[in-house]
């Protein structure tokens, strides 16, 4: 049976002559499907406001809009038809309801994080496989780098792995910044990134769960000489580096695996051995992390 599709004056039950929309109307101004509204209809989730028991044909009332937008709100962030009927059967408030919806968002904006997270982990261990069998000619550098003076916040991350890496790192630096710039100093030189085997790091708390593989990220600045920050943050020199095979990665870091690993079978193909984590010297920061470029220096025996 079709049903009318013009917005018409129709004669209620009690018999009071109402303005309302018709089902086409009704399903193009919330911007869904008039099957979606007889579905809503049957399950009993949005009944018309009236039904012509003669015709069949349903009417909307424009108030009725407000409910289809919570239904409406609520499916896309994942909520099943029967979890929004009791939203809506518990008469939730407009503020609460918000409370609702900015809490789910804020789930699946985390979720989409992980995912994008992982994807780059997947396209950079692909990288890492296309780059097998490659030996670069002259992207690696052993040079010594002296003792720096950094200012540094300290924090445990599960694995050495960029997924778990970043979520720690990221905070830490914005950290970092904040208190420096709240103690009037300023970063002397590039950002040091360092890292140790945190089961091995004297004083690191490592919580339970976070197993073997757990490291300890420092995230470091250079400092001047005179520079004092503060007692909220913790300044160390970082020794020496006699040798320290050198390679320069673009690009962020969550990317990094490829030229980790190129420098990993450079060091291994030309005899030296490896003396533990390799720094992360940060050269260029702008906003699009797609353009850092950052010095990888690990150190050889």
């Amino acid at each position: 049976m079709l049903e009318a599709s013009a917005r018409t004056p129709v004669r209620l039950p009690e018999s009071e002559e109402w303005s309302v929309f018709t089902i086409g109307d009704f399903a193009r101004h919330g911007r869904v499907s008039a099957r979606m509204l007889r579905h809503y209809d049957a399950i009993g989730l949005l009944r018309p406001e009236h039904t012509d028991p003669r015709t069949g044909y349903r009417h909307y009332a424009a108030a009725q809009l407000a409910v289809l937008n919570r239904i409406v709100a609520l499916k896309d962030l994942g909520f099943t038809l029967e979890q929004v009927r009791r939203i809506l059967d518990d008469r939730v408030g407009t503020e609460e309801l918000r409370g609702m919806l900015l809490l789910r968002r804020a789930e699946l904006e985390a979720a989409v994080a992980a995912a994008a997270g992982r994807l780059g982990g997947v396209e950079a261990r692909l990288r890492s496989i296309e780059n097998e069998g490659r030996m670069p000619a002259d992207d690696v550098v052993i040079k010594s780098v002296p003792a720096v003076r950094v200012a540094e916040l300290t924090a445990v991350a599960r694995s050495y792995g960029p997924e778990d890496i970043t979520p720690v790192i990221v905070p830490l630096y914005e950290e970092l910044f904040r208190r420096l710039a709240a103690a009037g100093v300023s970063p002397a030189g590039p950002g040091i990134a360092y890292y140790e085997n945190a089961a091995n790091a004297e004083g690191a708390e490592v919580a339970e769960g976070d197993g073997e593989g757990a490291v300890l990220v420092h995230a470091a600045v250079t400092l001047s000489a005179g520079d004092r920050p503060g007692p909220d943050v913790a300044v160390v020199v970082l020794p020496a580096l006699e040798r320290a095979a050198t390679i320069v990665h673009r690009g962020s870091m969550d990317a990094v695996v490829p030229t980790s690993q190129t420098l990993a079978r450079w060091v291994d193909a030309h005899g030296h051995r490896s003396a533990g984590f390799a720094r992360e010297v940060t050269l260029e920061c702008p906003p699009d992390r797609e353009k850092w470029v950052t010095e990888l220096q690990e150190p050889l025996l």
